[in-house]
């Protein structure tokens, strides 16, 4: 579903551009900081809503940790679809820029892709313990990783094609990832004691 919902991502994010550039029309929109946060928001609503029409309801999603595990997965399959069609706009430049641009955004955009659904999927396994603040839950988590989304992208885009933005944009993905592993570990004890009890 994270390949197949993918296009509404992409439907949304070419309708924000359209809209600006007609109300805008001197706007540089596609370099904006405003385009760049309304498409983390958009991808990571896509990648839960895949998740939502096809899990939440299943009855073989019977643990909370399974949020983070499907999310992870949402967002590997909008990655992989994110992945060919950048390289399909590569391929013009020839072969050598292609290769790099698609072994940066293996690296990068697939890693950020699954760093940035579990965060999503860790307050939809808390949303199961809190359920009287569920509708909250998710949109604090939806926002969460928008914003960590968002910042990914800012310090590629300021880096202006240095090696620099590669190496902070590893080191702050790394670093994310470090958290949410935690955090996942915390959930998988809760979820233990919770059993136990």
């Amino acid at each position: 579903m994270g390949i197949i919902l993918a296009p509404l991502a992409v439907g949304a994010q070419w309708a924000f551009r359209e809209l600006a550039a007609y109300f805008y029309p001197n706007y540089p929109v596609i370099t904006s900081t405003w385009f760049f946060l309304w498409a983390a928001f958009i991808e990571e609503s896509v990648k839960f809503l895949a998740i939502k029409f096809i899990v939440l309801h299943d009855p073989e999603f019977d643990e909370p940790v399974d949020a983070m595990v499907y999310m992870i997965s949402a967002g590997l399959g909008f990655a992989a679809i994110e992945n060919i069609l950048v390289l399909f706009q590569t391929l013009p430049r020839g072969t050598e820029d292609t290769l790099s641009v698609w072994l940066l955004r293996f690296v990068g955009a697939t890693f950020l892709h699954a760093v940035s659904s579990a965060i999503v999927g860790y307050f939809l396994a808390l949303a199961w313990f809190y359920n009287r603040h569920s509708s909250k839950l998710i949109w604090l988590g939806l926002f969460a990783a928008t914003i960590f989304h968002f910042v990914f992208n800012i310090i590629l885009l300021s880096s202006d094609g240095k090696p620099e933005g590669f190496y902070y944009s590893t080191i702050f993905l790394i670093s994310v990832a470090i958290i949410v592993s935690a955090l996942f570990t915390k959930l998988k004890n809760q979820q233990a004691k919770t059993s136990g009890e």
